[in-house]
């Protein structure tokens, strides 16, 4: 005679390990990325060809989709909106017709902003010569020409500065040796290679005196190692595009010109 006793509870035992099993199989599996691959597949008549005539037709159809787009683009980007009577180049050892007229339009409009928003006024603009990707062409001036001189989508900051992070600026232009942008600010450089004679707005530097400086997001978070706009003790975005600085301006003037009086001169 079979033991039901037993039996019961092999059967339990045998209903606890498959209900343990089918909540183990159902329980969520997690995965982990290992590998990573990718292709570039070039939308071309030319790849095309090689895929097959129905790829091909594929490229045309999507063409066909944004050429329109392109052509609206490209009308935007060649209207003109100014002229420029010389050509405006990077070229000079301490300033530049390029770095002066990016100075002093980036001086100009933010400092309109800058006033009506914190009722304070700009008092040095400084940007850096690496950031001017090309020149303005004698000429006629289009949208196109803004981009190709500041292909970057860059904000006006201002930082309130110390006197004595001034003088850092001062000191870092004459060790870098290179015309940065700049507008606000005179000096010279003596014979041991010294700065004398620090101007803003025509006033001697006051250590003690709080500046407001423009430049971009890039140089007021320590880029091209401008680490002393870091040391800033007020900072303001204005929520203004370097780019668009340029694009407003050649809408606003129809002839692009350089001042072309000297900010740093030396013995």
């Amino acid at each position: 005679m079979v033991k039901l006793k037993n039996y019961n509870g092999v059967v339990k035992h045998f209903v606890l390990l498959l209900t343990f099993t089918t909540v183990i199989s159902c329980a969520e599996k997690k995965y982990a990325v290992t590998k990573i691959e990718g292709k570039e597949i070039g939308i071309t008549d030319k790849n095309s060809e090689v895929v097959g005539s129905s790829a091909s037709e594929q490229a045309k159809q999507i063409e066909n989709f944004i050429k329109p787009y392109r052509d609206r683009i490209d009308a935007d980007l060649n209207t003109v909106l100014g002229n420029a009577p010389e050509t405006l180049d990077k070229s000079g050892e301490w300033q530049t017709p390029m770095g002066n007229f990016l100075a002093d339009i980036t001086f100009e409009k933010s400092d309109k902003v800058f006033q009506l928003r914190e009722k304070k006024a700009i008092d040095i603009c400084l940007l850096n010569h690496g950031g001017i990707r090309s020149i303005i062409p004698k000429g006629n001036i289009t949208a196109r020409t803004a981009y190709e001189v500041m292909p970057f989508e860059n904000s006006a900051i201002v930082i309130g500065l110390k006197g004595e992070q001034i003088l850092e600026i001062v000191n870092y232009i004459i060790s870098e040796k290179k015309p940065h942008p700049l507008k606000g600010m005179t000096f010279t450089i003596d014979k041991n290679n010294q700065p004398t004679t620090i101007l803003v707005n025509e006033k001697a530097l006051d250590e003690n005196k709080v500046y407001y400086v423009i430049t971009s997001d890039y140089l007021s978070n320590g880029g091209d190692n401008m680490i002393f706009f870091k040391k800033g003790v007020e900072k303001y975005d204005l929520d203004y595009k370097l780019l668009n600085i340029i694009i407003d301006y050649f809408k606003e003037n129809k002839t692009i010109t350089a001042n072309k009086d000297i900010r740093i001169t030396k013995e």
